[in-house]
């Protein structure tokens, strides 16, 4: 009974999705679900229990748009761009949505990610990357963190980028933002890259992922040495903040994760085998990161 249960939910999240796509073509909700073998009663019942946290992570990520455009907007002028826009909204709902997903304070910091909280008592570590070139491999690792929305909720994408190759070492992707998911996603590089002791500068954000104890208890593990950026400068992290818009413009604008695993699935197919090691990069030749990682005793590099 619960297995059939598991596989009517998949089933109707299938059709619900289809219904956002344009390509659905000819085919009604009706339609779909008597090809898939399921009653339509079941699936506008199942709708409507679903539709509320459909509805709330629209508004959500409606908010988080609109609050990195306007970083001077408050939730007042936000809440009226909303409505503009066609959300059923009040101040106070996205008053409570904004101190939820920490976005009130972009109108003090500018340039500040949703993902960065940089407001802890965490020893905060010199620029260590400004002006630095790398000439080799595991020079210059650079971390950064973004939000990817879902059907129903977030999901969160921390990443580590050789600065040299612009290859990516580590990731991971969870529904949360501890400390952990950054974690595992530098234990990755580190696993992948192997690096000799001292080689390596990690740059970051002053987020609490990076500065708190467990992290940089890693790094001092390994000798590799933290850097951070200077306040309100994106710039310093430039080469993440690329692959983050890469990520966005070419795989997830568009698509329709299920849930988390599905979303861990699709974007680590897109790292390791689009990003790393099919799509050309201008800066590298118009190789792949891997293509110029293995030619690199050609180009005369490290």
């Amino acid at each position: 009974m619960a297995e059939r249960r598991t596989w009517r939910d998949g089933v109707y999240a299938v059709i619900q999705a289809m219904t956002i796509l344009p390509q659905q073509g000819e085919l009604t909700i009706e339609r779909m679900c008597v090809l898939a073998g399921v009653s339509r009663a079941g699936y506008y019942r199942h709708w409507a229990a679903c539709a509320p946290r459909v509805e709330e992570t629209g508004v959500r990520d409606a908010i988080q748009r609109l609050a990195l455009a306007h970083r001077h907007y408050g939730y007042r002028r936000i809440a009226a761009q909303l409505r503009r826009e066609g959300f059923a909204v009040n101040r106070k709902r996205v008053l409570r949505l904004m101190q939820q997903d920490n976005l009130l304070c972009l109108r003090r910091r500018p340039f500040v990610p949703v993902t960065t909280d940089s407001r802890h008592t965490w020893r905060v570590v010199p620029n260590l990357a400004r002006g630095m070139v790398p000439s080799g491999l595991d020079q210059l690792w650079v971390a950064d963190i973004t939000y990817i929305r879902l059907q129903e909720e977030f999901v969160y994408l921390a990443i580590v980028l050789d600065a040299f190759s612009r290859r990516v070492v580590g990731w991971a992707l969870e529904t949360h933002l501890e400390a952990r998911l950054a974690i595992a996603a530098l234990s990755m590089a580190i696993e992948t890259r192997r690096p000799l002791p001292g080689s390596v500068i990690h740059h970051s954000d002053r987020g609490i992922q990076y500065a708190c104890g467990d992290y940089t208890e890693l790094l001092q593990r390994h000798d590799i040495a933290p850097s951070m950026s200077r306040v309100g400068n994106p710039y310093d992290n430039a080469k993440a903040e690329s692959f983050m818009k890469t990520l966005k413009q070419e795989e997830v604008n568009g698509q329709t994760y299920r849930d988390a695993q599905h979303a861990r699935n699709a974007i680590g197919a897109f790292i390791e085998e689009v990003y790393n090691r099919q799509r050309l990069h201008s800066a590298l030749a118009y190789q792949s990161p891997a293509e110029f990682e293995a030619n690199l005793p050609r180009w005369g590099g490290g």
